[in-house]
């Protein structure tokens, strides 16, 4: 798997009246830790009992797709991140009729039956993200809970396409703080004291993200 230095996670301010000018309500529902969702796909979510929610949110993403995004976290005494769980549902608008998703260049794995394109990376949270992105959402969403992010990110994306013309999908990011391996994530890069040890680290962090997140058919009527 490649490496993509910038895991994109510090809060960049938003005007509220754009946002409120965008947002529409959310579709799925969340009961305790656990994201519902009754199309697209028709899932269950379930996180750890320590997770909290921080939150939704649901916009055009960019004007060419409907995008809902829900975001736990759990975080030390001091309010920082220490694991971030970001589930988000999306699907190209019909105005957008030409656009497909391609994660070909990325591997498959197969989770509680589904397939999923994945992903690992890492790198520092200070770095600037694109004006009404998903990272923008997120992060707007976490600082507006009173969290702050440390100063490097690992996370695994997880990626399950649900239409046959690659429109629509689910994306399951799991991340937590890079401190968490005993180094920082400077020291993750080429030529760092230990980027020998990101294929070892990478594996951990998947296997972890397996292990938290459950997934299953959603059984609500």
């Amino acid at each position: 798997m490649g490496i993509r230095v910038g895991a994109g996670f510090v809060y960049v301010a938003l005007s509220a009246s754009i946002l409120m000018s965008q947002n529409q309500k959310p579709e799925r529902t969340v009961k305790a830790n656990t994201v519902i969702s009754e199309k697209d796909p028709k899932i269950a979510i379930t996180l750890p009992a320590k997770a909290i929610y921080v939150g939704a949110d649901r916009w055009p993403l960019y004007n060419i797709a409907d995008c809902e995004v829900h975001v736990f976290v759990e975080v030390n005494a001091e309010k920082v991140v220490q694991r971030l769980y970001w589930i988000q549902f999306e699907g190209y608008l019909p105005s957008k009729p030409e656009l497909t998703h391609d994660y070909s260049a990325d591997p498959t794995l197969k989770w509680d039956g589904l397939d999923f394109h994945i992903k690992a990376r890492f790198g520092p949270t200070d770095d600037s993200v694109k004006t009404g992105s998903d990272s923008e959402h997120v992060r707007r969403l976490i600082h507006d809970r009173g969290f702050t992010m440390p100063e490097g990110m690992m996370n695994v994306r997880l990626v399950h396409l649900l239409d046959e013309q690659n429109r629509k999908e689910l994306m399951l990011i799991y991340g937590e703080n890079t401190a968490s391996t005993g180094f920082a994530w400077t020291d993750l890069m080429p030529g760092g004291k230990a980027a020998g040890r990101w294929p070892e680290i990478q594996k951990g962090l998947i296997d972890r993200a397996e292990k938290q997140i459950v997934l299953k058919e959603s059984d609500e009527p």
